[in-house]
């Protein structure tokens, strides 16, 4: 479309705000507008969507703001960071969070199978935050608006979190995802359910407990068995073929948030004589990244319309644990339960909490509080708008607000 044309289409929308909604995608770049609304220059920043597009309105008068999202269907994957209740469900998991004092902050107050005291990052993030998938009856009609796929315990390798006795791995994420596509399917159609597939966004956030409840453990057997270089071959080499397996399952839009500094957590700052950063295992996460960072780039150029992105907050989230007072907090080499051991670590309901939550980072010794998670999605946030910059097919949701408590 001719650039007059787009800035004339634009300035109709700008002039009947009931259209303000979901809009055809109409750039296919990230640009900015001048446009004057009912008195008011206002800056339009367009942000160019696979089927979609975001925008946000920043007045210039500062007398208000306003942000719009047009979120698609969510489909969500990971493990403990990004779980709403599906290890619930499954009798037999030492990978659970439905008890006190999970869940506090939470709206109702209530332990959700939410692992911390709030929302998780993904929530917080803006993404909707869809119903776990073993919540959902077989034949669901919720299934045509997203699902939640993410275990505590869950790894890219199937070894991972064995002790957890029950977890859905990656592997049975995708499974249990081709199964809702076969719903689908049945419910609207195989042309329309592709197409509803194709358009929806995927967050990914997986590969912690590859490290934490596997690689790290001197019981188990990868850590004994491989050299680093050679596991995170093997992350790889694995990751790659389950995105590739999504990808035949007609994802495109795929977002993979990359590890934090796991050194720096509180069950593994333990392990040092002074409660300091674990360097090496904070190398080894840093070149987890870098791998996957490349693999994605490689699935792009090999994938036709793939629109794959990597989320590195590595420096992000480094920065928020060294320098917790630049963010509003006091402490995040501990957790609020005061549980930083190197074998369990969970806030459970004997656990003494910290008199304040906001002070915190972290809120057990793995997960970060409901006030981190908040400022991760800021750094998320801007992480996605800078990757963005250079590539024109993406989604970028909302942050939340944060919860008073």
């Amino acid at each position: 479309m001719p650039k007059t044309r787009k800035i004339k289409r634009l300035e109709e929308l700008a002039n009947d705000p009931p259209n303000l909604a979901i809009y055809e995608v109409i750039l296919i770049t990230v640009s900015s507008v001048k446009l004057k609304m009912k008195g008011v220059v206002v800056i339009m920043r367009m942000v160019a969507l696979v089927g979609t597009v975001v925008f946000s309105f920043h007045m210039i008068d500062n007398k208000y703001s306003m942000a719009l999202a047009a979120t698609p269907v969510t489909f969500v994957f990971g493990d403990s960071l990004t779980e709403v209740g599906n290890n619930n469900f499954l009798q037999y998991s030492l990978a659970k969070s439905n008890y006190p004092w999970y869940g506090v902050d939470y709206p109702g107050g209530q332990p959700t199978g939410r692992f911390t005291n709030g929302r998780t990052i993904a929530e917080k993030l803006g993404i909707s935050s869809p119903p776990p998938y073993l919540s959902l009856s077989p034949n669901d009609d919720a299934v045509l608006k997203g699902v939640n796929y993410a275990s505590g315990g869950a790894g890219i390798l199937n070894d991972t979190g064995l002790y957890f006795i029950q977890r859905l791995t990656f592997d049975d994420q995708i499974q249990y995802f081709q199964k809702t596509r076969d719903v689908m399917r049945s419910k609207i159609g195989v042309e329309n359910a592709t197409k509803l597939c194709n358009e929806a966004l995927y967050f990914i956030g997986i590969g912690s407990n590859d490290y934490v409840n596997n690689y790290l453990q001197p019981f188990l057997a990868d850590g004994q068995q491989y050299t680093h270089d050679e596991f995170v071959q093997l992350l790889t080499s694995t990751l790659d073929k389950q995105l590739r397996r999504l990808y035949g399952l007609d994802a495109r839009k795929i977002v993979l948030h990359g590890l934090g500094p796991l050194g720096c957590i509180p069950s593994q700052r333990v392990k040092s004589k002074k409660g300091q950063c674990l360097k090496r295992v904070n190398e080894w996460v840093l070149e987890f990244n870098s791998k996957v960072k490349s693999l994605i780039t490689s699935l792009n150029s090999r994938l036709p319309k793939a629109a794959f992105m990597f989320a590195d907050t590595y420096p992000d989230v480094l920065d928020l644990i060294s320098n917790p007072t630049a963010y509003g907090f006091k402490i995040s080499n501990t957790s609020c339960c005061n549980v930083d051991t190197s074998i369990g670590g969970l806030c459970l309901p004997n656990s003494k909490l910290c008199r304040n939550r906001k002070d915190y980072v972290f809120w057990d010794a793995f997960h970060p509080s409901d006030a981190a998670n908040q400022v991760l999605a800021q750094k998320l946030f801007s992480s996605m708008f800078s990757h963005m910059n250079h590539t024109p097919s993406s989604i970028a949701p909302v942050p939340q607000p944060m919860l008073n408590y």
